[in-house]
């Protein structure tokens, strides 16, 4: 049953692609190959990934321009899978307007003052659907401050309990619940675009659309 559900998953979002560009936006040191975001990019052909010759310093400008190369080259409105670091840098560049981001997957978002990007960091609505998804025991940002960003950002909240950083070292892997919740996010995102509701059907288990 779970397989089954899981090529519709696929199948939405291959149609999905055709009207955004999905792209990856890994933290610091990249995401390695048994991170799910490697996973991902195998497992469909349309991931877009951000690229950029020095990924060992939290530079978040850095990360921002790289995300704006990429898109500069897009014309389709982009939605935006950012971990740790790579999080935080989507969330500036969705508010900056600079280019067309339809949402955000913001997973396992870095605490901003840890890499003394809390200037930069949005501190009001994203403007666009977004989710954050968030664990308890993540050594890069408290869950409470988690709570706290998803409220700041308005963006809807997916609690996977004791779930690390959500990367590799944590057993993330494929990780198909991910993309369920990814899935869900296009549909508020098509919703949004329509001024119509999210189907019950297309909402992840234990995600609020």
């Amino acid at each position: 049953m779970e397989v089954d559900h899981m090529h519709e998953v696929d199948a939405a979002l291959l149609e999905a692609s055709a009207r955004y560009s999905f792209v990856l936006v890994p933290g610091l040191y990249d995401s390695g190959p048994e991170h799910w975001q490697s996973f991902w990019q195998n497992r469909h052909p349309f991931w877009l990934r951000i690229a950029q010759s020095n990924w060992n310093v939290p530079d978040i400008e850095r990360w921002i321009g790289a995300i704006r190369r990429l898109l500069g080259r897009r014309s389709r409105p982009a939605i935006l899978v950012g971990h740790s670091f790579g999080a935080l840098a989507s969330c500036c560049l969705a508010t900056d307007r600079s280019h067309d981001i339809a949402g955000l997957m913001v997973v396992a978002p870095a605490e901003p003052s840890r890499f003394e990007a809390e200037d930069r960091v949005p501190d009001h609505a994203l403007g666009v659907p977004a989710v954050v998804v968030a664990s308890h025991t993540d050594p890069v940002m408290r869950f409470p401050r988690a709570v706290h960003w998803a409220g700041v950002w308005q963006a809807e909240l997916v609690d996977l309990g004791e779930a690390g950083h959500i990367n590799a070292e944590a057993g993330f892997g494929p990780w198909p619940y991910g993309l369920q919740v990814l899935r869900a996010l296009v549909a508020r995102i098509d919703a949004a675009a329509g001024g119509g509701a999210v189907p019950p059907e297309k909402a992840v288990p234990g995600f609020e659309p």
